[in-house]
């Protein structure tokens, strides 16, 4: 790390002493991005940008190392659903992130063939290409964001047709954003097919946990060191500890990171607690807190939003809208909030069961919503993800 300028001058970076490094915050790396990379690497294979989630894009340039590391430590775990000669779709897309890249690199080394189809690419590709390619192609795995999966999934209901380019379909492969369980299971029964949440990572530490056939995250070990940050301190990330997780990259050498907090709370199981077989410890993401928007009082994260709307019939999208108000119920400032829901088109019963359903499954967690409405259609801004959704700038709106 003493070609690294945010680390060079750390005593404890030069006494390689991990333990005394104190944890690089989020913030020290958006600030000033350009310290983190390490010198005379300034010839990339890949210049990508992280998707500003948390504020402003940070640069997260690649070598050819990093990304052949990424890709052959993630194809570890992938190789158990993708065989040799699979086809592969990836409806993802491939500029600025990384993640279609990933795709494709993985495929390519595990023998697939790989097909590129995002649907949000003007001019290129749209919903009745990739409707025809599919016809012809017949992917048996499908690289997807969870949005985009659910809007595929109701355009190929209203044409009826999703019985038809299903067929053959085995497993969508759902990462980029958060996929809660009840979304899956969804999935999994439109599609007649195994839905998995493969990947867990981010644009700067590249991919931390992928998924085994069982749908269960495992941490790449061999990519990363793990800790996790919660009561008892910075402790390593071992079976039952709960907390922010920290990870410090072996395989980032053009930007490499000691003890980046990741802002994301885990808990950690043991890895033969999957029956996959697996010894590589498990994850289970609840989310990021700093990313909570205010319900009544209680803070919910997308994750706590997704997993009760997903768990209706008939609801395939939301919206928060948040209207400040100078003084709550209990006196103090805050906001109402109101939830629109998208219904499914083939939802035939009256809106107001849905909006009743969905109200209950909140109360239930102390949650209670100024409004929960419904329309038949929310925009294509909710299913556009794919690691460059920003789950508050797409799913939360402030009105007045």
């Amino acid at each position: 790390m003493a070609d690294v300028p945010y680390f060079q001058d750390l005593p404890d970076v030069e006494n390689r002493d991990l333990h005394a490094i104190p944890v690089t915050e989020k913030s020290s790396l958006k600030q000033r991005p350009e310290l983190f990379l390490r010198q005379g690497a300034d010839r990339f294979h890949k210049y990508y940008e992280t998707s500003g989630s948390t504020g402003t894009p940070t640069p997260t340039p690649r070598l050819p190392a990093d990304m052949a590391w990424n890709s052959v430590s993630v194809a570890t775990v992938w190789a158990r659903t993708l065989r040799p000669g699979d086809r592969v779709a990836a409806l993802l897309p491939s500029d600025v992130a990384p993640v279609c890249d990933l795709v494709a690199s993985v495929a390519e080394y595990l023998d697939c063939t790989m097909l590129r189809s995002y649907p949000f690419t003007q001019g290129i590709c749209d919903w009745d290409r990739v409707e025809s390619l599919f016809a012809g192609y017949r992917p048996q795995h499908v690289f997807v964001a969870p949005g985009v999966a659910l809007q595929w999934t109701r355009l190929l209901k209203r044409h009826g047709r999703l019985a038809e380019i299903s067929r053959g379909v085995e497993s969508l492969m759902l990462l980029g954003e958060v996929s809660t369980a009840p979304l899956r299971a969804r999935l999994a029964e439109a599609w007649d097919a195994r839905v998995l949440d493969v990947s867990y990572g981010s644009t700067e530490t590249g991919t931390i946990a992928a998924s085994c056939e069982h749908d269960r995250l495992h941490l790449l070990a061999q990519s990363h060191l793990a800790e996790v940050r919660g009561d008892d301190g910075l402790v390593p990330a071992e079976p039952g500890r709960t907390g922010e997780l920290v990870v410090t990259t072996l395989n980032n050498f053009a930007r490499p990171l000691l003890r980046y907090g990741t802002g994301d709370l885990v808990s950690v199981s043991a890895g033969d607690s999957c029956p996959c077989g697996l010894r590589l410890p498990v994850l289970t993401v609840h989310g990021r807190e700093s990313e909570s928007v205010p319900v009544g009082g209680v803070p919910l994260t997308a994750s706590a939003v997704e997993s009760v709307v997903h768990s209706v019939p008939g609801v395939t999208g939301y919206l928060i809208q948040l209207k400040a108000v100078e003084q709550g119920p209990d006196g103090a400032a805050g906001a109402t909030a109101r939830l629109v829901l998208e219904r499914d088109v083939d939802y035939a019963a009256d809106p107001e069961d849905l909006h009743e359903a969905v109200r209950v499954r909140f109360a239930e967690r102390g949650v209670t919503w100024a409004q929960i409405t419904s329309v038949a259609q929310l925009p294509a801004l909710n299913k556009s993800g794919g690691s460059q959704k920003n789950w508050k700038r797409t799913n939360v709106q402030w009105v007045r």
